[in-house]
């Protein structure tokens, strides 16, 4: 199919199709990350949350489905569906993000009803720190909706963005103590390993522009960057007083 493809053409037909097989990589990746903390649970009736984390499962799971939805429009040359389809995304991550704040409330909660308030609220700062930059990149990606080139990278920075809670439940189930879980929240350096993780998959798309641009789209560059530099401050703030201040107002508004 390629061969009757004119070069500019058939690096666009390449690249649709790398996008098409990452969005199946971030499914996979969204559903067997929970599948030990999460989905086997659910399926075995010993899952005892309150609803709100069923609520979050569900969207984000969704989200990544969309995702693949999208770029799988886009992959068979159905723009027009990918478009019309946009104003359901905006509001499908919108109440996403939402549910995420919702949910580490409740977890801080929870855990301070255990007597490890501290240690949850310092742990708390990883998710907490992570949704500026992910709402910042989601509003350039819809602001940037008729440049493409750059729209589809945002988008794909942030789902790799979003693949770090997953990525971090593969590292507990290989590599924590047994029960770990029991002993609460884990200290907020943790989740570099996950990051780090949640990178290379930038990266993996920064080594296909090279191959297909010859060289790697400033998005990918910039994004990989502010995703570790993210990361890390966050680890930082964990342990500052002004952040555990912060994560105690956060918890008052959950009533």
């Amino acid at each position: 199919m390629n061969a009757v493809l004119a070069d500019g053409d058939g690096v666009q037909f390449d690249t649709r199709r790398f996008h098409l097989r990452m969005a199946v990589v971030f499914v996979l990746i969204a559903f067997g990350g929970f599948t030990p903390s999460y989905w086997a649970p659910v399926f075995s009736g010993t899952f005892h949350m309150p609803p709100i984390a069923h609520i979050h499962g569900i969207l984000l799971f969704s989200w990544a489905l969309f995702y693949l939805a999208q770029t799988a429009w886009v992959a068979a040359g159905r723009t027009p569906a990918h478009r019309a389809w946009g104003m359901a995304g905006i509001a499908l991550f919108s109440v996403m993000l939402c549910s995420i704040i919702v949910l580490k409330i409740t977890m801080i909660r929870l855990d301070d009803a255990r007597g490890l308030g501290d240690a949850a609220r310092r742990f708390s700062a990883i998710g907490f720190c992570a949704l500026p930059l992910l709402i910042v990149l989601f509003a350039l990606a819809i602001a940037n909706v008729r440049r493409p080139e750059i729209h589809k990278r945002l988008m794909y920075v942030v789902m790799a963005g979003l693949m770090v809670p997953a990525m971090a439940r593969v590292f507990i189930a290989l590599l924590a103590p047994a029960g770990a879980a029991s002993a609460g929240p884990p200290p907020a350096f943790v989740s570099i390993p996950p990051t780090v993780v949640a990178v290379l998959l930038v990266v993996v798309a920064m080594v296909h522009d090279w191959r297909t641009r010859g060289r790697p789209h400033a998005v990918y560059v910039y994004g990989a960057a502010a995703m570790m530099l993210s990361n890390l401050l966050s680890v930082y703030v964990a342990g500052t007083a002004a952040w555990m201040s912060t994560a105690r107002f956060l918890e008052s508004l959950g009533g």
